[in-house]
């Protein structure tokens, strides 16, 4: 990602609201979805087992109500949407965003067979300079909008943006048809996917944002009014 995110300096409130409310995850509780209700509408998650530390720490997250009334507060159009900064909650209009987080990190969980097609949710992190083993951040994360590529284009990444790394064929070809992010595969943690609601988060990336110190914050606040877990359901 182009900018540091994180995260060690954390409000009273939000360690109090999260001490406040039962973050005790059960069985049942890793057999739902996440439903994310914004203020552009409903965008319901389904997290990947594969990646137990992310799942985890995102349900405890969801069920302590730590998420409700924090904003996306970096919007980028074919690229992501990103949430998760406790410091974004009733931020004032101009504010930069992006630092904030609960105090700690989580071990890199990369999966081949995740990667970063359009609607997946990953862990945003800070950057390789300062954090060569990739952890990802507490609570800041991203849905993927991307974009539709081309051989040409895919071939183009390969060389410049991925170091040589081959981007498998199967997965080229969900790049070609549904879209993503290719370059950002097997540096930052995809531990879910959008499984209702892809047009609200083509909604978010559409919105007009800031060109000023705030950049890529929306102009108009977008919301996550409530996040809550909910019985699964096939889609």
């Amino acid at each position: 990602m182009k900018k540091a995110f994180l995260f060690c300096l954390v409000s009273f409130f939000s360690v109090a609201l999260f001490a406040q409310k039962d973050s005790t995850l059960r069985k049942k509780d890793r057999k739902r979805d996440v439903l994310l209700q914004t203020s552009y509408g409903d965008i319901v998650i389904r997290l990947s087992d594969s990646t137990p530390l992310h799942r985890d720490n995102f349900l405890k997250l969801v069920k302590t109500g730590y998420y409700d009334s924090l904003l996306f507060h970096r919007v980028i159009k074919n690229f992501m949407i990103q949430g998760g900064d406790p410091n974004s909650k009733n931020a004032p209009a101009g504010q930069p965003l992006g630092n904030g987080g609960p105090g700690y990190t989580i071990p890199a969980e990369f999966r081949p067979t995740l990667f970063h097609k359009k609607g997946v949710i990953a862990a945003a992190r800070e950057g390789d300079n300062v954090n060569p083993k990739k952890a990802s951040a507490g609570s800041q994360f991203y849905i993927v909008q991307g974009k539709i590529f081309t051989d040409a284009g895919l071939d183009s990444l390969e060389t410049f943006r991925m170091k040589g790394r081959k981007i498998p064929a199967d997965q080229r070809e969900v790049y070609k048809t549904i879209g993503g992010t290719p370059h950002l595969d097997q540096n930052y943690s995809v531990f879910g996917e959008v499984v209702k609601g892809l047009d609200v988060v083509d909604k978010i990336a559409a919105v007009a944002t800031s060109m000023g110190k705030d950049r890529d914050r929306p102009l108009e606040d977008v919301k996550i009014i409530n996040a809550k877990l909910i019985k699964r359901k096939k889609h």
